[in-house]
């Protein structure tokens, strides 16, 4: 195929000049890469369709404003608003934990999948195996008050009544867990990753 079209950059700045249809161009030149990224994370049609559009109405006020400043890199920056806005989507419908978002976006962020596979299941079941190991060497008031608050979701005040401790007391054994904890993954290298 001959690439003898304009770049993306020339089309940007000729739509910022007033060029209504450079826009059009480059719109029809990525849409279908575009559109079926945000498909592949939302698998709906008629959200695809709304985000696709949100997207470009972005990409249009930035323009507009003359905020734009990324040459040469229009196709990521477009990818970059619009998993944002699929993240939007799925926050708005408590369908995903919500992450940190920096600066750098990274595609592969975005193109992994959620599912676990059996390899990350496999880790996850050592993490916690190793967890467990390592709670076992705490002190018994700290080891108790750990897998009270950790593993049984209670409150410091729920801990403090069953252990016949005040919330004070509950809170220092808490920290003191902790710290032993790191004490000792530090001292055995231990990674925990999953």
């Amino acid at each position: 195929m001959k690439q003898g079209t304009n770049s993306d950059a020339f089309l940007v700045n000729a739509y910022m000049n007033g060029n209504e249809s450079a826009l059009c161009e480059l719109i029809t030149r990525h849409k279908q890469r575009i559109y079926s990224f945000i498909y592949s994370k939302v698998f709906d049609r008629d959200v695809s369709e709304d985000i696709f559009q949100d997207t470009f109405i972005k990409v249009i006020k930035t323009l507009k404003k003359g905020a734009y400043n990324e040459e040469g890199k229009f196709l990521p920056w477009v990818m970059r608003i619009a998993h944002n806005l699929v993240i939007d989507h799925f926050r708005k419908n408590n369908r995903m934990p919500k992450f940190e978002n920096n600066t750098d976006f990274n595609i592969f962020s975005v193109l992994s999948d959620n599912a676990l596979n059996i390899e990350k299941q496999m880790i996850k079941g050592q993490v916690e195996d190793d967890v467990r190991r390592l709670i076992q060497e705490l002190p018994d008031d700290q080891k108790e008050v750990l897998i009270m608050r950790m593993y049984k979701d209670m409150s410091f005040k729920e801990i403090s009544e069953q252990t016949g401790v005040s919330i004070n007391t509950a809170l220092g054994r808490m920290r003191y867990a902790l710290i032993n904890l790191r004490k000792v993954i530090d001292k055995h290298n231990i990674i925990l990753t999953n």
